[in-house]
């Protein structure tokens, strides 16, 4: 089953959703990392999150989703944006990918203490002007429920939110979410209606794991609600790494610590940490850096 994203709209009921198909992009965000089952679960939720926020977005907006916790994880970072009308990219990492926890009281990850307690913050950049960032603090540490509470504090927007990743140490079985918001105008009503569907659904990773694809998760949420505006994207696993932005890294340490770099090592790795991928720099090119440096 391929990775999208399908969002739609129920005027009559008063809500928009988006579900998505992730199990592909999760599934590579733990190869790369090497991450442990619990540390795939946080990073699979908050990565699918970030997918599903960007395709609501325009141009060459991006949205970055980062948690700073005190749990063993260290923090969780994921970026998604649109790649062009028809793809979204999406990319994230745990700071301690190795970091791993005993399953919940109900056999679920518990990505809650292996996040810990911390904050949650969101950064829309746009192709101009200064990035909008909002800040909150942690509601559960679950992921799903801290998107939800950003969502309706941050941007005053009722929010349904469901995210989930189904793993084990042999890889990735399911991995999907939904967010569904309130339309304007929307009454208390609605509230109660789309919250009580939610709850009465099926967990995402099975009915994914059952065969659900994006268009049945839509149809599980929204119930006997008429959707309407259908809108497909693919999702990918994707990075904005170039040689290009390891070199202004690098500039930024200054000229004096770029030669000293140069004499000491003849090569110099940067490894990109969304990606893992290395950017082997020689002493001569290191060199050539700082010289820039001089010349401005």
């Amino acid at each position: 089953m391929p990775d999208l994203i399908i969002s739609a709209s129920a005027p009559d009921a008063g809500f928009s959703v988006a579900a998505a198909i992730s199990t592909d992009l999760v599934r590579e965000a733990q190869r790369r990392h090497g991450l442990s089952p619990t540390a795939t679960a946080a990073v699979g939720r908050l990565t699918t999150g970030a997918a599903l926020l960007a395709a609501g977005l325009k141009g060459k907006e991006r949205i970055s989703l980062q948690i700073a916790g005190d749990g063993p994880l260290g923090g969780v970072v994921a970026d998604a944006w649109l790649i062009d009308d028809e793809r979204v990219g999406a990319r994230g990492y745990a700071k301690n990918p190795a970091a791993d926890v005993p399953l919940n009281q109900r056999g679920k990850f518990d990505v809650a203490r292996a996040v810990g307690s911390g904050s949650l913050q969101v950064t829309k950049s746009f192709e101009a002007g200064q990035p909008y960032i909002g800040v909150v603090p942690l509601y559960s540490g679950e992921i799903a429920e801290d998107l939800a509470a950003y969502l309706v504090n941050s941007e005053q927007i009722p929010s349904v939110v469901a995210l989930g990743v189904l793993a084990d140490k042999s890889g990735v079985k399911a991995a999907g979410g939904l967010i569904a918001q309130l339309l304007p105008g929307a009454g208390e009503r609605a509230v109660a209606a789309l919250e009580a569907r939610a709850l009465q659904m099926p967990p995402i990773t099975k009915l994914i794991a059952q065969g659900a694809d994006a268009h049945a998760l839509l149809h599980a949420l929204a119930g006997e609600a008429e959707l309407r505006s259908h809108r497909t994207i693919d999702v990918q696993f994707s990075c904005r790494c170039t040689r290009e932005k390891v070199e202004t890294a690098l500039l930024g340490l200054g000229a004096d610590d770029l030669r000293k770099m140069a004499r000491e090592r003849t090569e110099t790795e940067a490894t990109c940490e969304f990606c893992k991928k290395m950017y082997v720099f020689t002493s001569a090119e290191v060199n050539g850096l700082a010289s820039r440096l001089k010349k401005v």
